[in-house]
């Protein structure tokens, strides 16, 4: 399937000594910046634990950072998302691993890696993700940023899985587009879940392995119906079924009687009998199974 053009693998400019100084102030500049969001994080979620969300203030959550108003709104649109610090920086992080990712691998792969920034997001500050996760429970407010965050990966995601599929290609019978959507939203439901079930039990245990158990549980459901490579609908590969040089008239009426279709055609061929069964990566092995015992029983027939 044709693959999304991808910018980002483009060939970089080659980088000067000049550009060195550049970078520098600007990881600099990026890392004062992730600073002060946190801080004003941190005095937000401590202000929201002892004096209540509605009533504190923006001005009492910049006062308590030892910073201006006017800085605050530099960060942040409201108090609400103060509590959210670094979905930005995660959802450029989760991208990054997409447009990283090896040709070889199968994209639900990719976007379980993906997702696995989000819950590193959490787990490297257990107990400020088990507070934030109790005010979302309590203050419909933050609970709908939260929601609005999640939104955003799966968006990603499903992008990218489409990416894998030709979505022009909505005829009937084709479910790529409909897979990517569904798989997508799988993957975030099991994350979500084992997120869920982490914070509730106070930040505890191989959050890790737990997702990476969810994910094994995700790609056996999907992971036969989605993926780079599939031949689309009615597009077939090289014609297998030709006979060969040393194939008799009984071969080839064997090929004929199979009754094997596009999923798995059947092919004898050669003096030692050799069955060649072709069958779409997508097709059902119990049909492959039964369409090559069928063959071996009319010839042994």
């Amino acid at each position: 399937m044709p693959q999304p053009s991808d910018p980002s693998r483009r060939s970089p400019r080659p980088k000067s000594a000049a550009d060195a100084p550049e970078s520098a102030a600007g990881n600099r500049a990026a890392a004062q910046r992730l600073k002060m969001r946190r801080e004003l994080a941190t005095a937000a979620m401590e202000l929201f634990a002892t004096k209540g969300y509605e009533a504190t203030t923006v001005d009492e959550i910049a006062a308590a950072a030892g910073v201006a108003r006017r800085t605050f709104f530099r960060h942040y649109r409201s108090k609400e998302e103060a509590i959210f610090p670094d979905h930005d920086d995660t959802l450029v992080r989760a991208e990054a691993v997409l447009n990283a990712a090896p040709a070889h691998e199968h994209p639900l792969d990719t976007v379980c890696r993906g997702i696995k920034e989000v819950m590193r997001m959490y787990a490297a500050s257990p107990a400020v993700s088990v507070e934030r996760y109790r005010l979302t429970r309590e203050v419909p407010t933050l609970r709908e940023r939260e929601i609005a965050s999640v939104a955003r990966y799966e968006r990603l995601f499903t992008r990218y899985l489409l990416g894998h599929f030709d979505e022009r290609d909505h005829h009937v019978g084709n479910d790529d587009p409909l897979l990517a959507e569904v798989a997508a939203s799988a993957v975030v439901t099991a994350h979500n879940h084992v997120l869920r079930r982490w914070l509730r039990a106070g930040g505890e245990g191989d959050v890790e392995a737990q997702l990476d158990h969810a994910f094994a549980i995700v790609r056996e459901t999907f992971g036969t119906g989605i993926g780079a490579g599939r031949a689309k609908v009615g597009e077939r590969g090289p014609d297998t079924t030709r006979e060969s040089p040393s194939d008799s008239g009984a071969e080839s009426k064997a090929r004929e009687t199979t009754g094997a279709s596009d999923e798995a055609p059947v092919v004898l061929t050669g003096q030692d009998k050799v069955l060649v069964a072709v069958a779409r990566t997508d097709a059902p092995l119990d049909d492959v199974l039964r369409t090559i015992e069928r063959a071996l029983l009319e010839q042994r027939g």
